[in-house]
C-alpha cells in the first residue's frame, strides 16, 4: 500500500505498530484470512528493532538485540522465518580503563580480586556484604555481590541509566545479579542464541509480506477515522497516550545513539564495551561487526548515551516503580472495559520484554481469541 493511498475498505484488524508484537499478529490473523492493516508513525517497519546496512554492516538503529531463548518452539518460529548465525553474546566493562568480563564470573573475579577459586571468589564476596534489609538498590546490590563490584561495576553504569544516585532508587530493582562461580562469559542463559543472517529488518518484510502496511502515519492525527476501519484495533503504542493521559503520564527512559563509521578494521575487539563510572558520560559501545565477526576493511559504532524521555522521543523502556506500576493498573482497568482494542507489546501493557516474550505474548493472544 502507497503512503499517500487513502483507504477506502474496513478490515478485521487495524494493527497500530509495525513492531514484533504489531508484526506477528498481522501475519497469525492473515494466516486466518483476517484482512489486517498495519499502521507505523515512523517512515520505517521493524520498530525499534530496525536494522541497516552502513557499509556492508548490518546496524541496528536503535541498539543492539541478541535474540535468546530457552523455547523450542519460539526459537522454530522465529528461525522458520529467516537464516539465523549462531552468536554468543559476551560483554566488557570499562571502569576507567580497568576492563572486566560481564556477567560476574570467576573471569570478573581474578580480574577484580586475582582470586583464582570459587571459594576464593565466595569468601571475597562474603566480607563486603551489606547485612541487613536493603531499603535501596545500593544496599541491595552490595547485599547481592559485595562493595568492590557494586562500586565499579554497577554504580556508575546504574545512576547514568535512571539518572538518580543509587541509594535514592527502590531496593526492588535489582532482585537478583547473575553470579557465576565459573569462568564463562556468556551473557545468556538461554539454550538458543542468534543473529539473523542478514539484520533485523529482514523478519519483518517476512512477518509483513502481502499485509497492508501504511508508515508515516499517526492513529492520532485522526483517531476517530482510523477507529472506523476495523472491527478489532491492536494497540502496540503508549497506553497512557491512547486514553489520553487521563490519569497522567506514565514515566520512560529514551537513549541516544551517535552511530559512526570509522576508517579502521576494529575499534573495540567486542561487541559491546559497557562504560561503568560516572564521569564517562555514555553507558555503552556497541561495535556491530564484532556481531558476527565480519572481515570489513572499516567498522561501525553505536555510542549509546541514557536520555530523559518527552514528546518526539522514542520510549525505551518503562519506569517500572511503584509509582508508575501502580498508575499504569488505572489505565490497565481502563483497557479491560474495552471490548474492541487489544493493548500488546512493551508500550501497550508497560512491561519491558525480551523478543522471545514479546513473540510468545502475541502467540497466546492470537490462540485465545481464536478459541473464542
Amino acid at each position: 500500500m502507497s503512503e499517500n493511498q487513502p483507504i477506502k475498505e474496513k478490515y478485521d484488524y487495524l494493527i497500530v505498530g509495525a513492531g514484533l508484537y504489531g508484526a506477528i499478529f498481522a501475519r497469525e490473523m492473515s494466516k486466518q484470512n483476517k484482512k489486517c492493516l498495519v499502521i507505523d508513525q515512523r517512515d520505517h517497519i521493524g520498530g525499534n528493532c530496525y536494522s541497516k546496512k552502513i557499509a556492508g554492516i548490518d546496524v541496528s538503529m536503535y541498539g543492539g538485540h541478541i535474540f535468546h531463548t530457552s523455547n523450542k518452539q519460539i526459537w522454530d518460529y522465529i528461525t522458520s522465518l529467516v537464516e539465523f548465525k549462531p552468536y554468543k553474546h559476551t560483554v566488557m566493562a570499562n571502569y576507567k580503563g580497568e576492563l572486566y568480563n560481564l556477567p560476574f564470573n570467576m573471569n570478573t573475579f581474578y580480574q577484580m580480586w586475582g582470586v583464582k577459586t570459587p571459594e576464593e571468589a565466595k569468601a571475597k564476596i562474603e566480607s563486603q556484604k551489606f547485612r541487613g534489609i536493603p531499603k535501596n538498590l545500593a544496599e541491595q546490590a552490595k547485599a547481592l555481590v559485595g562493595k568492590d563490584i557494586f562500586d565499579k561495576l554497577i554504580r556508575g553504569y546504574t545512576e547514568k541509566q535512571w539518572g538518580m544516585k543509587c541509594e535514592e532508587l527502590p531496593a526492588f530493582i535489582i532482585k537478583r545479579l547473575p553470579v557465576r562461580f565459573t569462568f564463562d562469559n556468556n551473557y545468556f542463559n538461554d539454550f538458543y542464541q542468534g543473529i539473523p543472517t542478514n539484520g533485523y529488518t529482514q523478519i519483518f518484510e517476512k512477518l509483513l509480506e502481502n499485509i497492508d502496511v501504511k508508515l508515516n502515519t499517526n492513529f492520532f492525527s485522526n483517531r476517530d477515522y482510523f477507529m472506523s476501519l476495523a472491527k478489532t484495533i491492536v494497540f502496540t503504542g503508549r497506553i497512557d497516550e491512547f486514553f489520553e493521559f487521563k490519569f497522567g503520564k506514565l514515566d520512560y527512559k529514551s537513549l541516544r545513539h551517535e552511530i559512526k563509521e570509522l576508517p579502521i578494521k576494529n575499534y573495540q575487539g567486542c561487541a559491546v564495551m559497557n562504560y561503568t563510572d560516572s564521569e564517562t558520560p555514555h553507558t555503552r559501545i556497541l561495535e556491530y561487526k564484532n556481531f558476527g565477526s565480519l572481515d570489513t576493511p572499516t567498522t561501525v559504532i553505536d555510542t549509546e548515551y541514557p536520555d530523559e524521555f518527552d514528546e518526539g522521543k522514542i520510549p525505551d523502556y518503562p519506569v517500572n516503580d511503584e509509582k508508575n506500576n501502580s498508575l499504569y493498573l488505572k489505565y490497565l482497568d481502563e483497557a479491560n472495559k474495552l471490548t474492541n482494542v487489544i493493548f500488546g507489546g512493551r508500550l501497550g501493557e508497560y512491561k519491558y520484554y525480551d523478543m522471545d516474550k514479546v513473540i510468545e505474548a502475541t502467540l497466546k493472544k492470537v490462540e485465545e481469541i481464536l478459541k473464542k
